[in-house]
Order: C-alpha cells, then sequence, then structure tokens
C-alpha cells in the first residue's frame, strides 16, 4: 500500500522562502510564480473568475484523490480527520471567525448564500434592504423570495457620483422600513467597485437588523474581519483570489445566529440528529448548514489555500493587487476608444473597460490568442450598474499579487493595439 505523504498528512505543506518585508519584494513574486505552475502557460489576468492554484493546493487535492482511490473514500476521509479539521480553523482564522464551528463548507459561494437565505423566516411583507450592485444571482434570489412568499425589496439609492451605495440613505432606510434582512455584496463581480461593508455593519448592529455579506470576490485579496465588519452571515468562494480548486465555498454564521436557532430550510444528517420519530435536533455550530455528503479533495485543496492565503499575508496581498490594478487602470485610461468603468472611493483588483467599434465575444478572443486570460460580463449581470454606465458588455481584468508588472503593461498593449485595429 502506498505510504501518505507526511507534509500533507500533517497539513504543513511549506510555502516557498519569502522575505520578511512589509510588502511583496521582488524575490518574493518570483519564489510564489515558480510555486504557480500556471505562470509559466498564461497571463492569468484573470483572479476574479477563479486564481491559480498554487503547488500545495494541487498537491493536497490530487494526494487525497489517490488516497480515495488506494484506500476507500470512507477510509480516506477517516485518515485526512485532521486536516479537515483545519479547514475550518484556517478559514476562521482568515475571516476573524469566534471559532471553527462558526465555519460550514459549501459548494460554492451561491450554495453557501442560498443556504443563508433559507434560514431566515421570511413573512409576507417583509423587507430585504439591498444595494443596487449586488451580485446577479444574489439579486435573482431576492426575486424568487417576492415571488413565493411576497416579501419587498428595496435597494438603497447609490451616492450621486455612483461611487456605491449611499450609506446614510441605506440607514435611513434601516429606520423607517425596519428589514427583516440587510444583504450587501462587498466587490460586485462587474466593476472594481468596493462597498463599505464595515459602515453598514455599525447601523445593522446599532439597529438589531439581520446582514449577510457576499465576500465572494474580496476574500483573498481585501483583509476581512467579521467582527469589525459586524456581520451575521458571510459567504464567499474559494476559486478567486484565495486561489482554491472550484467547487467550494463557505458561510460563515455569527454565535448570534446560531444561538437564534436559525436554520437551513432543508437540513439532513449532517446538520441534525432524528432525535425521536417526531422531532430533530440541528447541529449546535454551522454544521447545521452542511450536508453529509463533501468533496473532501477539494475541501482540503481550500484548506491549503487558506493557509496559503495567511502565510502570504493578505495585509502583504492586498496592496500588491490593488497597485497593480491601479497600473493597469492608468494605462487603459489613456487609451483612445477604451472607457474604464471603475467608480468609488477604493478600488479593488477589478478592472473593466469597454472598447469602442468591437463586439464582446470577438475582442475576448483576440485576448485569448494572445494568452491573456480575462472575463466578459453583460448588462444582464448587473442590469442596475450597467444601465446607468449606458453600456451592454465589458471585459474584467483582474491581476492578482503574483503577477507581474511587465504582464499588466503587455495587457494594456495588447487592448490598445486591438482598440487601434478597429478604428
Amino acid at each position: 500500500m502506498r505510504t501518505q505523504n507526511s507534509a500533507t498528512v500533517s497539513g504543513r505543506i511549506p510555502l516557498p522562502p519569502l522575505s520578511t518585508a512589509v510588502e511583496l519584494d521582488a524575490g518574493d513574486i518570483a519564489a510564489l510564480r515558480a510555486d504557480t505552475p500556471g505562470c509559466e502557460n498564461v497571463l492569468h489576468l484573470n483572479n476574479a473568475g477563479c486564481g491559480l492554484m498554487a503547488r500545495p493546493v494541487l498537491q493536497a487535492t490530487i494526494e487525497h484523490l489517490e488516497r480515495e482511490a488506494e484506500i476507500g473514500g470512507y477510509e480516506a476521509a477517516a485518515a485526512a480527520a485532521e486536516n479537515v479539521r483545519e479547514f475550518y480553523a484556517e478559514t476562521a482564522r482568515l475571516v476573524g471567525a469566534e471559532s471553527p464551528a462558526n465555519i460550514a463548507f459549501a459548494g460554492s459561494a451561491t450554495h453557501a448564500y442560498s443556504k443563508a437565505l433559507s434560514a431566515v423566516p421570511f413573512e409576507p411583507g417583509e423587507v430585504i434592504l439591498t444595494t443596487r450592485n449586488d451580485f446577479v444571482s444574489n439579486q435573482i434570489a431576492f426575486l424568487a423570495l417576492r415571488k413565493r412568499l411576497g416579501v419587498e425589496i428595496v435597494h438603497a439609492p447609490d451616492l450621486p457620483d455612483g461611487a456605491g451605495v449611499d450609506v446614510e440613505a441605506m440607514a435611513v432606510l434601516m429606520r423607517t422600513r425596519r428589514p427583516r434582512l440587510v444583504a450587501v455584496t462587498h466587490v460586485p463581480t462587474n466593476s472594481g467597485l468596493v462597498q463599505p461593508i464595515a459602515e453598514i455593519g455599525r447601523y445593522a448592529r446599532e439597529l438589531d437588523l439581520l446582514y449577510l455579506v457576499d465576500a465572494c470576490q474580496s476574500l483573498g485579496q481585501i483583509p476581512l474581519d467579521v467582527a469589525r465588519i459586524g456581520c451575521d452571515m458571510l459567504t464567499a468562494t474559494c476559486r478567486k483570489f484565495l486561489r482554491g480548486p472550484r467547487g467550494s465555498g463557505f458561510l460563515y454564521v455569527s454565535e448570534r445566529v446560531l444561538a437564534g436557532g436559525y436554520e437551513p430550510q432543508f437540513i439532513d444528517m449532517h446538520g441534525a440528529r432524528w432525535t425521536e420519530t417526531g422531532d430533530y435536533r440541528p447541529a449546535t455550530g454551522a454544521a447545521r448548514f452542511e450536508e453529509w455528503e463533501f468533496p473532501y479533495a477539494t475541501l482540503l485543496g481550500c484548506a491549503a489555500a487558506a493557509r496559503y492565503a495567511r502565510r502570504v499575508g493578505i495585509e502583504r496581498v492586498s496592496p500588491r493587487a490593488q497597485t497593480l490594478a491601479a497600473r493597469l487602470r492608468g494605462r487603459l485610461e489613456q487609451l483612445p476608444g477604451v472607457r474604464v468603468l471603475d467608480r468609488g472611493r477604493d478600488l479593488a483588483a477589478l478592472v473593466t473597460f469597454t472598447v469602442e467599434r468591437w463586439d464582446p465575444r470577438p475582442f475576448k478572443q483576440a485576448m485569448d490568442r494572445r494568452g491573456i486570460n480575462s472575463a466578459l460580463s453583460f448588462r444582464e449581470f448587473a442590469l442596475f450598474d450597467f444601465g446607468d454606465k449606458d453600456i451592454d458588455w465589458c471585459l474584467r481584468l483582474s491581476p492578482h499579487y503574483y503577477n507581474t508588472e511587465d504582464e499588466v503593461d503587455e495587457a494594456a498593449s495588447a487592448v490598445a493595439e486591438l482598440a487601434g485595429s478597429a478604428a
């Protein structure tokens, strides 16, 4: 029988040597790129879609799949029990949760978000207060709840310059409408906007309102602290800036929510115990939001990704990624025929723009042929935002800390060449 790799079993696959400097230096970037196989193949500026996995993440995932093939799925899960627990511990540390018991694994951020929404016992006429820049799947979920349960959806207005939600106006709506749920997306998928979730959270706490945050695009690139944010629940994916495997995410659930008896609409034998023929008892922690069946290899990859991010240091990752994005944004703003779309007091590492006289898919295909990974967004992804900007599509480029200044400049040059060719 194959011997299990000791590094994986202990959950301590090492990082490449990094400096102790406050900022990531050139040597750090070189080491991190060497630890990222994809850097040899593509110029990857689609971290807001999927980040490139680092070797320890890939290794943790593949080795567990191999172990399942060799000794059986149940047996492999039992052998990896310590590492499985590390997923909860590492994720809790990453977001400042009270305890690992406040974290539930999910198959995606949307899976986690749906679980969270299903736990709120909405009554007809109750209000969901949200923003004009909430993620498209969240907006559709709110509409489905309106159709099914008769809730009211209220969108707080944006600031006059369109640079994010007007927090004071949102606070007035909190006081006057007393929403059953306040729901905000930290960084929308369709622009570099960063919403002031901690400012919103202070009002939600003051008024004792339930507060749900979608951190799908911010996890792994912006420091998160659920205590400072003041949220009751927070959802995220692991595949984007955290650089974990696809098909993964998690839900943070506060002690207040757990003590309040909130539980998902559908709960199974993992999330609850069948205590007598006519009753069950939910798990005491966030496990009540999980199902019995787990993709253990994926979960272990996520644990490795969270550990990797924490050891690189989100406080070093964030300025690096945002500086690269600002450099790219600055280069694109100088190009004739290119319109940069990002607005906000603070901007994340998502750069969005349109190009005159180009249709979206041919433009992306032209970028693909140059080996530059990007993503398209369409009006149906962000009806409010794209309507305000009077656009039907944009291309999104999203650098991360392992990208280089040369890569950013190469992408800007490619956009310049393509924009010029359409003149």
